[in-house]
């Protein structure tokens, strides 16, 4: 596939995931799909393996809402396409709010998405997950 094709399916996928369109994602994702996400004390964190992985995740990231400021660029070579942007999300359970600038490396290969590894602000993402314990914490 081009380059461009490559930069289209990454584009559908996210489009999907925003929608919760979990027949979508499985069409555009390979059934040993790997999405990686760093870190720990946060909801998200983890390798999330197949299309159970998936569901997984997505169900998990309804725990959250996110919004995307500014255009998100993508950039591309080969079977590889960079997701590059910036998103304000809330953690609903604990009414948090963070920013973070990220970049998602995504490998496309026939036509499906079979690699995420998203490159996050971790340290915020925890501090927004964590319920204040102590009188007066952020």
């Amino acid at each position: 596939m081009s380059t461009q094709e490559n930069v289209q399916i990454v584009k559908h996928f996210f489009a999907a995931m925003a929608r919760s369109d979990k027949p979508g994602l499985q069409a555009l994702s390979a059934e040993d799909i790997e999405w990686i996400i760093p870190g720990e004390g946060w909801p998200l964190a983890g390798t999330h393996r197949g299309h159970q992985g998936l569901e997984d995740l997505l169900q998990k990231a309804c725990e959250m809402e996110t919004s995307f400021p500014d255009p998100t660029e993508f950039v591309a070579q080969g079977d590889r396409v960079l997701m590059v942007g910036f998103v304000t999300e809330k953690v609903k359970a604990t009414n948090r709010t963070f920013e973070d600038h990220f970049v998602f490396a995504v490998i496309v290969r026939n036509g499906k998405v079979t690699n995420i590894r998203e490159y996050i602000d971790t340290q915020a993402l925890a501090r927004s997950s964590v319920i204040a314990r102590a009188v007066g914490a952020n």
